[in-house]
């Protein structure tokens, strides 16, 4: 079973680097050129200018009527865009075959070129959140040394094809939990963090574009291959990528956060199981045919897999008293 196993890995990654060429262009073509990209002082007070402090006073204002629930839920998004260097090196481990950071192979671009988008994500929430003093700026560093202290294993088993599956899936579901962060800022009167939020969403959906890309060449390359590695990933469940910030805390603060995003409808149950039901469409699981290597078991798992989680969605309550972390004890005039 070890050596069938160790097969199955060893033909993954032939297939992951013969995909070289092809996530070359998605470089090209899905992300944008740092001289051209939006950075985080496109939204923030401009502390050059002579009336920086009307500016940052006007932020103040506009984030003053936020519910504590949104800012901790925002504060929670943050936080796990801040823990990109586990990310890169977790994605780094699983396809740079050259083991150098400056290569010009096609996953190293990538991986390079996504991260350093990703990177304006933490550091434009983290600033405006620090300008607003709605948080304990401190607890949350805290968080965020604690999250990378403890790394990053999204339980995908040295897989490369695992791996894939999980960034198309965790890229649609930040994207859709930034997207409903922007509507509720926008519903309490922050606009311009409303706006933020949406523009991450942007970048959130240019890179799941690519990551589903990526996944769809290797259900025509590896139809059966591709199929396991989606069944064991969902078997398994998506674990989200800030679940280590609990470990080594006071506080359970990462199943409060989750249940702060299922209660105001950030990111819920039911959003899980439309990312399922859309990947399962998208790579036309139900229509693969020619399957092998139990890869037909794992095709009727996944076709009936998103009724499933509805179902769940269904009977799930929601908390009646959630605990909010992160917040500032007290709230100044500026």
């Amino acid at each position: 079973m070890i050596n069938a196993e160790w097969k199955e890995l060893e033909k993954n990654k032939e297939v992951i680097a013969s995909l070289s060429s092809i996530v070359d262009k998605a470089v090209d073509e899905d992300l944008v050129n740092p001289d051209e990209c939006w950075q985080p002082t496109d939204f923030l007070p401009d502390l050059t200018q002579e009336d920086a402090y009307e500016q940052v006073r006007n932020l103040r204002e506009r984030c003053e009527g936020i519910p504590d629930s949104v800012i901790t839920s925002l504060v929670g998004n943050m936080i796990t865009e801040e823990a990109l260097p586990s990310y890169q090196t977790y994605f780094n481990l699983m396809v740079n075959e050259d083991r150098e950071l400056t290569s010009t192979n096609g996953w190293v671009r990538w991986s390079r070129a996504w991260t350093s988008e990703e990177n304006r994500h933490g550091d434009l929430l983290n600033k405006y959140l620090y300008l607003s003093g709605r948080c304990d700026m401190k607890a949350v560093e805290q968080t965020i040394h604690r999250l990378i202290y403890n790394g990053f294993n999204p339980q995908t088993n040295q897989d490369p094809y695992q791996a894939i599956v999980y960034t198309s899936f965790q890229e649609r579901a930040t994207k859709i939990s930034h997207v409903n962060t922007g509507k509720l800022a926008d519903k309490a009167g922050d606009d311009r963090l409303s706006r933020i939020c949406k523009t991450i969403a942007g970048d959130e959906a240019r890179h799941e574009k690519a990551y589903k890309s990526f996944m769809s060449k290797i259900m025509e390359v590896d139809p059966s291959g591709g199929l396991v590695a989606f069944e064991k990933m969902m078997r398994k469940q998506i674990v989200m990528p800030a679940v280590l910030m609990d470990k080594g805390a006071k506080h359970n603060l990462f199943a409060d956060f989750s249940a702060i995003t299922q209660k105001i409808g950030v990111y819920t149950t039911w959003d899980y199981a439309s990312i399922i039901e859309h990947l399962v469409s998208l790579w036309k699981i139900e229509n693969l045919t020619g399957l092998k290597d139990g890869a037909s078991k794992a095709q009727d798992y996944l076709c009936t897999l998103a009724t499933r989680y509805k179902k769940i969605a269904e009977r799930m309550k929601v908390p009646e008293d959630i605990t909010l972390h992160w917040l500032g004890a007290k709230r100044f005039s500026f």
